[in-house]
């Protein structure tokens, strides 16, 4: 594979780089196996930092390789601060961030502090008693009289939010799988042993993080039950629409308003590195408001994200400036990163149906607006999601709601780099879920050889964005719809960008603002301006353009 590698940049110079950044995130279990093992590991994201390079993102995310026993693959960690041997090892770590750096990209890192694995030391330590130095490290609480849970919190991956434990004959919250109890913020002596997790990363060169779950980290500490969800408000943003989960207004098991206190305490652990760190919000009524709430102002997370991008239905004209104008009113002193997939939801090519047009389309829309961005691996591909049989299923969740939901596999089946071999050039081994066969004919080295691909559709919308802070950095002027078409300025400075998406198959005829406006973004396929400013947006095309 012949990769134009663009000239290293200096990760060192710029504190506000993450603001309009691109990061590609990585599943590491998929990127790519070196050792024939079936598994991705470190060695093999070092293997393809090239490719990632030619890309033109600032930054990557490498979702867990912590220590763990697997049961929601590295999202339950029995070790904050070593890597798993199925990943490698702390010197294939190093070996990442050198590579990384040297190549001018940043590497951050997924933390998941909101629980651990019950088979961490510090569960097993806590579980032992009542009374030893651990006992509230995690959230206990006694049973009702009638030997129930202590309140109607309920799991998002099903049933109750409380596990009895029979050593202290107490529940514990485990807002996620059972095997993942949930810590206790409340207790000082939790958040000072997290922040030294943060800051043993940031020593190892790590430039940021992924911070799973961020809104979950606190609970109510008066264990208060969560009133019902109306059915009209009930959506299946986080939770598919089978699971009880989204019959609760979850007020009280997370989103706990001292929550802020320990995000500053986190940034100022990290403001001397220059590292940045980008939220995942999980609510699906509050969650651009709890955005705004985590981001503001300059001792806080620098970015954060909410589900609206990830929903089911592909975003409509209308839907784009709903998002954009609730971010403006809730957001406005913070800063959002966008994505369309990611390795929990049905990528954004099956779940919204998209035609090659429409993928174009979308890539460059989420190029030009305000906040940062997220692509996810293979998203650059055009990679639809895998039909993964249940005999195949790895993944508790779609075990669980099997059939109605078959769970995160689909997208988390291994990357295909060469259209030669059944395992795509992922691995000589058996890969830990099976390659998509469909997937074969869009591999990378499949799309190199073919200008026309989505591929490099995506490093022309990524170079765009970079060559113009309008677009990286400035502010926007409010989104508009007229019919199928979104459109709005961006602008930093004296640098105005007129940008038009007619985000439909319904060809529109379209006026531009008054003024001189150069057309710019061929490569992209805007579309021609006439003279008069009229212009004519076919299906799924763009209109880009620069005052003059």
């Amino acid at each position: 594979m012949n990769l134009a590698i663009s000239p290293a940049r200096d990760v060192a110079i710029d504190n506000d780089w993450w603001r309009g950044a691109v990061i590609y995130q990585i599943y590491p279990r998929s990127y790519q196996d070196s050792n024939g093992d079936g598994i991705g590991d470190l060695r093999g994201i070092v293997q393809r930092l090239p490719y990632i390079t030619s890309l033109g993102v600032d930054a990557i995310w490498i979702s867990p390789f912590f220590t763990s026993p697997m049961k929601d693959f590295g999202y339950d960690v029995s070790d904050y601060c070593d890597v798993d041997p199925m990943f490698g090892s702390l010197a294939d770590f190093d070996a990442v961030v050198e590579t990384a750096h040297r190549l001018g990209i940043r590497v951050m890192i997924d933390l998941v502090l909101s629980h651990t694995s019950d088979a961490h030391p510090w569960f097993a330590q806590s579980r032992a008693d009542r009374t030893n130095d651990k006992a509230n490290w995690y959230v206990w609480a006694d049973p009702k009289p009638d030997g129930t849970p202590p309140n109607n919190w309920l799991s998002i991956f099903g049933g109750s939010a409380w596990h009895w434990d029979a050593r202290r004959e107490q529940y514990y919250l485990h807002n996620f799988l059972v095997s993942q109890p949930d810590l206790n913020f409340h207790e000082p002596a939790v958040q000072d042993a997290l922040l030294d997790v943060a800051r043993f990363w940031l020593n190892l060169g790590c430039d940021g993080f992924r911070l799973d779950t961020i809104n979950f980290y606190m609970h109510d500490a008066e264990l208060r039950d969560n009133p019902a969800l109306p059915p009209e408000m009930r959506n299946a943003t986080i939770a598919p629409s089978v699971n009880p989960y989204n019959h609760q207004e979850h007020l009280y098991d997370k989103n706990h308003p001292d929550n802020v206190k320990f995000l500053a305490r986190l940034r100022a652990v990290m403001e001397p590195f220059g590292a940045a760190a980008v939220g995942e919000v999980g609510d699906a009524q509050r969650g651009l408001e709890i955005m705004g709430q985590y981001t503001a102002g300059d001792d806080l997370m620098q970015m954060c994200y909410a589900f609206e991008f990830l929903a089911k239905d592909q975003p409509t004209a209308q839907r784009i400036v709903d998002v954009m104008t609730k971010v403006d009113a809730v957001a406005a002193d913070g800063w959002a990163c966008w994505a369309f997939s990611n390795h929990d939801v049905m990528r954004h090519a099956s779940r919204w149906n998209l035609p090659p047009a429409a993928q174009r389309l979308f890539a460059t829309l989420i190029m030009c607006l305000r906040g940062s961005v997220c692509i996810y691996q293979g998203e650059e591909l055009g990679l639809p999601e895998a039909d993964v049989a249940f005999e195949d299923l790895q993944d508790p969740y779609g075990i669980e709601f099997w059939p109605e939901f078959k769970g995160r596999d689909g997208c988390r089946t291994p990357m295909v780099w060469e259209p030669s071999n059944q395992n795509g050039g992922f691995s000589d081994g058996q890969p830990w879920l099976p390659v998509a066969s469909e997937h074969l004919h869009l591999a990378v080295a499949a799309q190199e050889d073919e200008p026309g691909a989505l591929l490099h559709h995506y490093r022309k919308a990524i170079a765009f964005r970079h060559s113009h802070r309008a677009l990286a950095v400035g502010d926007h002027d409010g989104l508009r719809a007229t019919g199928d078409v979104v459109f709005f300025t961006r602008t930093d400075g004296d640098q105005t960008i007129f940008c038009a998406f007619n985000v439909s198959e319904t060809p529109s005829d379209f006026d531009l603002p008054a003024g001189a406006w150069t057309p710019i973004g061929a490569g992209l396929g805007s579309a021609h301006v006439s003279a008069d400013g009229r212009l004519h947006l076919g299906p799924w095309q763009v209109c880009l353009a620069l005052k003059t």
